[in-house]
């Protein structure tokens, strides 16, 4: 169920969540909207009549009930967390919302952010199914893909950015910061509001990754936990890692500088990279080396 709070409390006009120019309201149900502007897959769209045609919420919704038969003691879980909600986007932001609240932040402000962002922007639509769809089939331990919506702190961490960055991009900083902060606190994912990361993203474990403000990342990239894209401390303007599609960066490495990263490349567990990575080459070392390389590199 939405989280519904009664917050007495009053808040004040520093408050970072009280926009000036959108309001927010709570919906009773709600439908998605029609994706057709601005996508950059047109092929993928997002249905716009609820979650009977879209098959993502439909599934987590079936795996939920097939778990609740499984285990009725979770019947008022499941029914709160997800079962309750018309769309994947009002149980995210809900999600979410719980997670990332504290005493001086209602969870109730934090569902009207994150669900006025989530069910109005089209390509977040896309990107948080794609996400899903990542995690399902390239992580082994995940079972379903209701088992990662509602405990893979990576990819609530990538979802929650999406958010963040998208009040980065209207000059909404403070809550921007905040998002990041809350995460960071919660979920120890640290990724900067200002980054660009595309969609079917993996972060595996998730667990001290860092991830830097001019960084760009494509699609379908996978991240173990402990990954640093970072800067080198001296150099202000674009100075974070550029990562192409269908990359691998393992466990504990860290990619430093504006480098490039090639479609298809992988960087081994612990490397240190500070120079550019050809597309399908794998780098491995402290400092990294490349030691192998593709002419046609996959793109997963």
């Amino acid at each position: 169920m939405a989280c519904c709070i009664d917050d007495s409390r009053n808040h004040s006009a520093t408050n970072p969540f009280r926009h000036p120019i959108t309001k927010f309201s709570r919906p009773k149900s709600s439908n998605l909207v029609s994706c057709d502007h601005k996508i950059s897959d047109p092929a993928k769209v997002v249905p716009k009549d609820g979650y009977g045609n879209d098959p993502i919420w439909l599934k987590i919704r079936e795996e939920s009930n097939s778990d609740v038969k499984q285990e009725p003691i979770l019947k008022i879980y499941f029914d709160s967390l997800i079962l309750s909600h018309n769309s994947l986007e009002s149980a995210l932001a809900n999600h979410l919302a719980e997670k990332l609240s504290n005493s001086n932040l209602s969870a109730e402000d934090l569902y009207k952010v994150f669900f006025g962002v989530m069910d109005t922007d089209c390509n977040i639509k896309i990107a948080v199914r794609d996400d899903l769809k990542a995690v399902r089939e390239g992580d082994p331990a995940c079972i379903s893909y209701v088992h990662c919506f509602l405990n893979f702190k990576g990819f609530l961490a990538i979802q929650a950015h999406r958010v963040a960055h998208k009040l980065w991009s209207q000059d909404r900083t403070a809550a921007a910061y905040l998002i990041q902060s809350r995460v960071s606190d919660v979920l120890a994912v640290d990724i900067h509001p200002g980054a660009k990361i595309g969609r079917g993203i993996l972060l595996d474990h998730a667990t001290g990754v860092v991830i830097g403000e001019t960084a760009v990342i494509g699609n379908n990239v996978s991240i173990l936990h402990g990954v640093t894209l970072g800067g080198r401390g001296k150099t202000k303007g674009d100075r974070h890692p550029k990562v192409g599609d269908g990359v691998m960066i393992g466990a504990g490495a860290k990619v430093l500088g504006n480098v490039r990263i090639g479609d298809g490349a992988k960087i081994g567990a612990g490397s240190v990279v500070l120079t550019e990575v050809p597309p399908g080459a794998t780098a491995v070392g402290n400092p990294a080396r490349l030691v192998g390389r593709k002419d046609k590199p996959k793109i997963v």
